[in-house]
């Protein structure tokens, strides 16, 4: 039996302001105001969202992202070991051991934890949940979410320590996109969304902040002349990162994706229009996710796919089908950390002059060396410059 550990955990406050007269300090006056009034009408909390605690017990060894420290659900519970596989909503459909679906809400006191993501549950989670007395149907395509499906009900209890994360940050807060996965497929648009660099470097630095193994897919490659991106993909080759052409008209490099996605647990991840769904179908048909077009006027695509979703592969894994995403933010800013999501600098930062050097304008860089040299790529330095949110140097400014 493990031992357990008694800690102290933030909760949430129920109300974010305390119940009080507005008009108290105005209506105030020092003649005629007792402490016995005083204490009736005025009540002290403490500042800020966070003014709650409970004491939980929690497992000693392992710890998981920022929900290592929720509250442990009751001994004597009934119940079961599932995975999420899709959120939506306040509904979630959790893939039960005993090999049925069930929609569950989240137990009151995980909501309440103290956290700085987004959402609490993410699709890919591994969780302990509650289900309720035994209804009636199970056997649905858990990709689908349709109202008519009579899905039995449960509550989600606990939720087990991550690994293999994907996250962005959205309104200022973690968003975790997926949870639990080995590697994250990136599909580029060639054409109708047009290819954009500076997002395939920020999809890379989101893999290896996850400790994923990122895999690049260039789609739609009927529409282009492919020459013409030999460069850019032998690049990301030579960096150790697989890399290769697809087409779901001519289904070219479908059988290199099938091979990849093989055995593996994997999310696919991209804008909205550059063939995600439309893939996912050409290597299982029997999949029969929706697809949709790319405007003509401003090349983006609409969101067909509205959250993510967890798929099983007949020819052996998982796969997170996720929704089209316009910006993607790092979770962190930090330079020494961004620099270590670019292969091609690490070998460089031990040979700058300042330890602690940002690569960005000080003397005796030598990544900035690199790149006058043409050894390192100007377009990789730009999008290492716009990952920590600095200016290009004076003497690179105004380039592109």
């Amino acid at each position: 039996m493990k031992k357990k550990n008694k800690i102290r955990i933030d909760m949430k406050k129920n109300r974010e302001k305390p119940p009080r007269k507005t008009d108290f300090t105005r209506g105030f006056k020092q003649e005629d105001a007792t402490l016995h009034d005083l204490s009736k009408q005025e009540m002290v909390r403490a500042r800020g969202d966070i003014s709650r605690k409970r004491t939980v017990l929690v497992d000693i060894p392992g710890s998981g992202e920022s929900l290592a420290a929720q509250p442990a659900p009751p001994a004597d519970a009934n119940f079961l070991w599932g995975k999420v596989l899709q959120v939506s909503g306040l509904n979630h459909l959790v893939h039960g051991e005993n090999n049925r679906i069930y929609r569950c809400t989240v137990r009151k006191l995980i909501k309440s934890l103290a956290t700085a993501e987004r959402n609490v549950i993410a699709t890919g989670d591994r969780v302990r949940f509650s289900p309720e007395a035994d209804g009636a149907v199970n056997a649905a395509n858990p990709g689908e979410t349709d109202g008519a499906l009579n899905y039995t009900q449960g509550v989600i209890l606990s939720i087990e320590p991550r690994h293999g994360v994907l996250t962005r940050i959205s309104k200022g807060k973690e968003h975790v996109l997926v949870a639990n996965v080995d590697q994250a497929v990136f599909v580029i648009s060639l054409k109708e969304p047009e290819l954009k660099p500076h997002l395939v470097d920020r999809f890379l630095g989101g893999a290896w902040e996850g400790n994923l193994r990122p895999v690049l897919c260039f789609n739609k490659s009927d529409l282009v002349d492919t020459a013409h991106y030999q460069p850019l993909v032998g690049l990301y080759s030579q960096l150790g990162i697989p890399a290769f052409f697809t087409s779901t008209v001519d289904e070219g490099g479908l059988d290199t994706l099938k091979e990849m996605l093989t055995g593996r647990q994997s999310v696919i991840c991209g804008q909205s229009g550059v063939g995600k769904s439309s893939m996912l179908n050409g290597i299982q048909p029997g999949l029969g996710l929706k697809v949709g077009t790319v405007s003509e006027v401003n090349q983006k695509g609409k969101h067909t796919t509205t959250s993510a979703r967890l798929l099983p592969l007949e020819f052996g894994g998982w796969v997170i089908d996720t929704p089209g995403i316009r910006q993607f933010e790092l979770a962190s800013h930090d330079t020494a950390r961004v620099a270590g999501y670019f292969p091609e600098f690490r070998s460089l930062v031990y040979l700058c002059a300042f330890p602690d050097c940002s690569h960005t304008h000080e003397r005796g860089c030598a990544i900035q060396r690199q790149v006058l040299r043409r050894q390192v790529s100007w377009k990789r330095y730009e999008s290492y410059l716009g990952m920590i949110q600095k200016e290009a140097p004076p003497w690179e400014k105004g380039r592109r």
